[in-house]
Order: C-alpha cells, then sequence, then structure tokens
C-alpha cells in the first residue's frame, strides 16, 4: 500500500511495485485525463507532476515512489480549470482531438514554473518530449507564450 497526495488529496494505492503510475492514476484514482499513449515515455500525453516536476507517469513505477509523494494530474492543475494555460488553450484553440492536451498542459507548466519568461527556442525544446498527432504545434506554442505574458 502506498500513501500518496494526488492533487491535494490523499489517497493510497494497493498496487505491485513496478506498477506505472498511471495506472494508479486511471483505475484505482478513477482521475481520467491523464492518457495512456505509448506505454515507452516516448510520446508525453501521460505527463503529470511528481513533487511540483513532469514526470512521464506511464514509467515512473509506483514502488519508487516515496510516501507521501505529491503527484499533481490535469485535474489538479487548477481546482477550477482557470490555470492561465488552461484559459489559452481554450482561448488559441489548440485541442483538435484532445488526447495529448492534458500532457501538453502539464509539461508547459512545468516549463513555466521554471521559466516563466521563455524563449521560442526555450519553449520547443522544453516541449519536444509531446507529440500531438494533429500537429497544433504552432498552436501549443502560441498558447504558452500567452500564458507568460498572463
Amino acid at each position: 500500500m502506498k500513501q500518496l497526495n494526488v492533487n491535494g488529496v490523499a489517497a493510497s494505492v494497493d498496487l505491485d511495485d513496478d506498477t506505472p503510475l498511471l495506472w494508479a492514476i486511471l483505475e484505482q484514482l478513477k482521475l481520467t485525463g491523464t492518457k495512456f499513449g505509448c506505454g515507452a515515455a516516448l510520446c508525453g500525453a501521460c505527463t503529470v507532476h511528481l513533487n511540483g516536476e513532469a514526470v512521464r507517469s506511464c514509467q515512473t513505477p509506483v514502488g519508487d515512489l516515496e510516501d507521501d509523494a505529491e503527484v499533481t494530474t490535469i485535474e489538479g492543475l487548477h481546482p477550477t480549470r482557470d490555470h492561465p494555460l488552461q484559459l489559452v488553450w481554450i482561448e488559441e484553440q489548440v485541442p483538435q482531438c484532445g488526447y495529448c492536451q492534458s500532457g501538453q498542459i502539464m509539461q508547459a507548466a512545468d516549463l513555466l514554473s521554471n521559466n516563466p519568461n521563455p524563449s521560442d527556442q526555450e519553449i520547443v525544446d522544453a516541449m519536444s518530449g509531446n507529440l500531438c498527432r494533429c500537429m497544433t504545434y504552432d498552436r501549443i506554442q502560441s498558447a504558452i507564450k500567452r500564458a507568460a505574458k498572463a
């Protein structure tokens, strides 16, 4: 049994130590915003924050987490879904199919928390591990720049 703090709420997960955090989030905690993409940490769809840093939950074993580790999913990024990134994502009409967008937003939130005024190249570099099959990369970059100004 692993004790976690998920989106500010104490949560217990009872899984084998080698089970990816993604499955704890989806199957035990029933938070469906985080998505399974590739299962190999190559696409970024499963990105969440672990103790304030972006990680790929599909490759983060539950057994590697400390008790009371802080996990933030897209549902917990902002209590009323009014995070500047969430607002500009809508204004810039970033999502097409939407599947990768929670991972994109979580990666972008990590970028902006560490670098509140990133250059275009810093945005490209930080987001390069998050894939979008709909190719909305220009809108993603534009939304991140707008959120940085907000």
